[in-house]
């Protein structure tokens, strides 16, 4: 079994400190990157002095300034990453100074999605998936001039294992039987019941276990105490100073950085790199304006159509609408399955139906969502394992409404969204059929709801007045939970669901909340607005995700959900997909096979409705540095807080 850190899960964390810190911007008197002269909101202002200081020593044109959505660290001197609840990750610390074994791109990736980073080459396993065997690339070295050996490695796993409280004691206890150390730069893991996917654990898709220096923590007599500060980095660039106030950190260039993974691929172009807390989403818009932030990590959509509009420097993922970055997770409708009335699968396909995707679309992403009718984002090179081959199934795809067969799917819902996207936004919006499928989508379901009537009543629901009731004539009500305003597009997608619920006739209500998922893991919830499928995005393998939806693993409302199974389904088909998939080889094709099969039970039963991809808008300022990945040179994501982002840097080049 294998339940990795999400992004989802640091999102949540994420959200918690910025609502509880302000995200105080970057203002202080070391560090603060210098401000155009009488500039006002909105206006671009000319490139100011690329050879002003940002700080001692470091000039602007050398140095790429980077948004960390976290905001404020409130511990700002804390790196020990391997702590639960560690809130410092997007820092930089994960980016560009901690290295893992493997990293699986997002997207397409430099040299293909999977890269061997401080691993020689890809896991070895039995034919039994009992063992799995890791060789270490020779040669790599910590920024205090140790090297990099097995050591380190069996050192991590070790003490995560033998010691309570660290971020993978629970997934190595439960895995490993043993190691083993046959020479320098090779480790050897016994594991307690076959697990194809254990090197999953090691391998970075926004996080993952880092690797840790035995020579620094094994000194410690409180390992987990220990605040790692300075931290000693294994990655191309070093600390070279933070604020005391948690608001920014600095980082420089290793002068040994080709005796690091990311030297194997290029010399990282910044020199130094900074990662700020530049405040809310209209600070960034300014901020970047006036050049003093190269890379934003997300903006609202209002500050993406600014800079759209206004900055000639700023360029996003794709070159014009939408211009988000499609992270590969997947935001939807939860229903707790266990719920009366949402027990059946007749009044989960009839709440699809009532919903008009088209509206939700406009509220939360104005118009800039890429929607995905089936289980799984739209995103990264999911098209070509999923999409594209399961396009004419979906077509002719049938559920049963009133005794005959119906097509639910809409193929023309995306072209719908773009239209209404044009009436505010204009010649912004592509009209081009092939550009919106690649960038909006390729459709959604039907807003029917004459079709959603008929299931209701075939599910045993009945009419009260204009609300719809359970069975026994009690009330149907749903609560419909989602993020506050810390996260605009899902606050926004969840009220025009619940506009939009309330039309068709079910007594829903919109329950905001900051710490929405600490009530969905329990399942003190009926439905929610957010995701429980997160996938690799650049490979195919659905386990990431999937792994806990096995029945085995069920766990009632009450009781905090195991993995990301929140919405409590359970199916026989979907337990038989799981087995296999954990059976195969990681790169097996047979995976992909498995991987549809899943979609079109998922889509006949629709546990959970997808809605769209989670739409970051990154945007990027050229004014000193370009190379940044786009969808016409996709080889890595550019959302800021990823681990794969140290990609990034091997590509950017300064101007000057």
């Amino acid at each position: 079994m294998m339940h990795p850190i999400t992004r989802r899960g640091f999102l949540a964390a994420a959200a918690a400190t910025a609502a509880t810190t302000g995200l105080a911007a970057c203002n202080l008197d070391r560090g603060a990157p210098n401000q155009g002269p009488g500039q006002t909101p909105g206006e671009e202002a000319p490139p100011p002095d690329g050879t002003k200081e940002v700080a001692p020593g470091v000039q602007r044109k050398d140095c790429l300034i980077l948004e960390n959505p976290t905001g404020r660290i409130t511990t700002p001197d804390d790196f020990n990453r391997w702590r639960p609840g560690f809130t410092g990750a997007s820092t930089g610390l994960q980016q560009i100074a901690l290295d893992a074994l493997w990293y699986i791109d997002p997207d397409a990736g430099v040299n293909g999605v999977w890269d061997n980073a401080c691993a020689a080459d890809k896991p070895v396993y039995n034919s039994e998936f009992t063992q799995m065997t890791v060789k270490l690339r020779e040669g790599l070295m910590w920024s205090d001039g140790v090297e990099f050996t097995a050591e380190d490695l069996h050192y991590t796993v070790d003490l995560h294992m033998n010691n309570d409280g660290w971020s993978y004691t629970g997934q190595f206890r439960g895995n490993v039987a043993s190691m083993e150390m046959p020479d320098k730069y090779t480790v050897v893991f016994n594991l307690k019941q076959p697990n194809s996917r254990f090197h999953a654990y090691f391998t970075v898709r926004w996080a993952a276990c880092w690797m840790m220096p035995k020579h620094i923590f094994e000194k410690q007599s409180d390992p987990l105490a220990f605040k790692f500060n300075p931290p000693v980095s294994l990655s191309a660039y070093k600390i070279k100073d933070f604020d005391p106030n948690g608001n920014w950190y600095l980082w420089e260039k290793r002068e040994d950085w080709q005796k690091t993974s990311m030297g194997l691929i290029g010399e990282p172009g910044p020199k130094y790199a900074m990662y700020t807390a530049p405040g809310p989403s209209d600070k960034r818009v300014i901020a970047q304006t006036q050049h003093n932030l190269d890379v934003i990590h997300d903006l609202a959509p209002e500050g993406m159509i600014k800079l759209a509009k206004e900055s000639k420097s700023s360029v996003g993922w794709f070159p014009s609408f939408p211009w988000a970055h499609p992270d590969p997770t997947l935001p939807m409708v939860i229903y707790n399955n266990e719920k009366p009335g949402l027990d059946r699968k007749e009044v989960r396909w009839a709440l699809t139906l009532a919903i008009d995707i088209v509206r939700v679309s406009l509220a939360s992403y104005r118009g800039a969502a890429t929607l995905s009718a089936i289980h799984v984002p739209p995103t990264g090179l999911y098209p070509q394992y999923y999409f594209d081959p399961l396009e004419s199934w979906l077509n002719e795809f049938t559920i049963d409404v009133g005794g005959s067969p119906y097509k639910p799917f809409d193929p023309e819902a995306s072209n719908r969204a773009a239209e209404e996207a044009r009436k505010s936004l204009g010649d912004l919006v592509p009209t081009d059929p092939a550009q919106i499928k690649t960038s909006l989508g390729r459709g959604w379901w039907k807003h029917d709801l004459a079709a959603a009537e008929q299931l209701m009543l075939a599910a045993g629901m009945k009419k009260s007045g204009d609300k719809w009731a359970l069975p026994d004539g009690s009330p149907f009500k749903i609560a419909l939970l989602s993020a506050a305003e810390s996260n605009p597009t899902m606050n926004r997608a969840a009220s025009m669901v619940v506009e939009s619920w309330n039309e068709f006739g079910i007594d829903a209500s919109h329950d905001a909340r900051d710490n929405a998922g600490d009530l969905v893991g329990p399942g003190d919830y009926s439905a929610a607005v957010g995701w429980t499928i997160e996938t690799w995005g650049g490979h195919p393998d659905l386990f990431y995700f999937l792994n806990s939806w096995h029945s085995r693993f069920y766990v009632p409302s009450g009781k905090r959900a195991t993995g990301s199974n929140t919405m409590r389904w359970k199916h026989p088909e979907l337990d038989r997909i799981i087995t296999e998939i954990q059976s195969l080889d990681f790169d097996d094709p047979k995976g992909i096979e498995l991987g549809q099969e899943f979609i079109k039970l998922a889509a006949a039963e629709m546990p959970v409705t997808p809605m769209m991809s989670y739409n970051v808008f990154t945007v990027c300022d050229t004014t000193y540095f370009t190379g940044y990945p786009t969808k016409a040179d996709p080889y890595t994501n550019p959302v800021p807080n990823w681990g794969n982002t140290k990609y990034m840097f091997t590509r950017i080049k300064p101007k000057s």
